[in-house]
């Protein structure tokens, strides 16, 4: 078996806010933290190119100063190549006949875990982090909680080893992701969520909201800006009275 460190943990790291604020999470719990992202020919790839200037970011950011590693990116063009879906081919975006999202690529998830502890083995990383989420997502199930624990137990006997997979958002919408990150990284974190990352399904950065970049009208737009509208609700609600 493998050496495994408990002070090392490996960060699905897409450009997002989920995974960007995953990130943050780890770099205030582990010793020493690696990114990992995928180029699977999405068509929101503008997010990769996102991610060094977050990266440096967070670095200059106090939720865990002198901790951030090395970054992978690892090319997948089969993943897309394999896939007739709204992220990877100029398909409309909607519910397909099966009931999901078009939005949704087949296998994508299962693939990224895979090769994640596959790096993680390498890298000697215990801990793997992901941004996946039950409660505020689009339907898919490689983001759910049965499935990446049935990953935890495969990876853990195909790679005879102990890997911990982590989900902080799992149980939180999106607006309980926006207090995460400000918790986590105060006002700093939050404009760095709002102005480096990408949420949108069609990668448009010609419009600046006020939940951050999108066209505001995909999927991934509406559940962002909405949740970006109910914590802001909330936080105003918790504000003392003027007398």
């Amino acid at each position: 078996m493998t050496t495994l460190s408990d002070d090392r943990a490996l960060v699905l790291f897409s450009g997002g806010q989920d995974s960007t604020t995953c990130l943050a999470w780890a770099l205030g719990r582990f010793a020493e933290v690696e990114t990992l992202g995928f180029d699977y020919g999405q068509r929101h790839r503008v997010e990769l190119d996102l991610r060094p200037g977050i990266r440096a970011g967070l670095d200059g950011i106090p939720v865990g100063p002198g901790r951030l590693g090395p970054d992978h990116l690892l090319s997948l063009p089969v993943l897309g190549a394999i896939s007739e879906t709204a992220l990877t081919r100029d398909v409309e975006i909607g519910i397909g006949e099966n009931g999901l999202p078009t939005t949704f690529v087949p296998g994508r998830n299962l693939v990224f875990l895979s090769l994640a502890a596959a790096l993680a083995y390498r890298r000697g990383c215990r801990h793997i982090v992901l941004g996946v989420c039950e409660t505020d997502y689009s339907g898919y199930p490689d983001c759910r909680d049965d499935t990446v624990k049935a990953m935890q137990v495969a990876l853990n006997l195909g790679l005879e080893a102990r890997f911990v997979l982590h989900t902080p958002l799992m149980w939180r919408d999106k607006a309980e992701t926006f207090a995460l990150a400000e918790a986590l990284g105060g006002p700093a974190l939050i404009e760095l969520v709002l102005e480096q990352t990408q949420t949108c399904y069609l990668g448009d950065r010609s419009v600046r909201h006020a939940w951050g970049y999108g066209c505001g009208q995909c999927p991934a737009c509406e559940l962002r800006a909405e949740g970006w509208r109910k914590w802001q609700f909330e936080k105003s609600a918790d504000l003392p009275e003027l007398r």
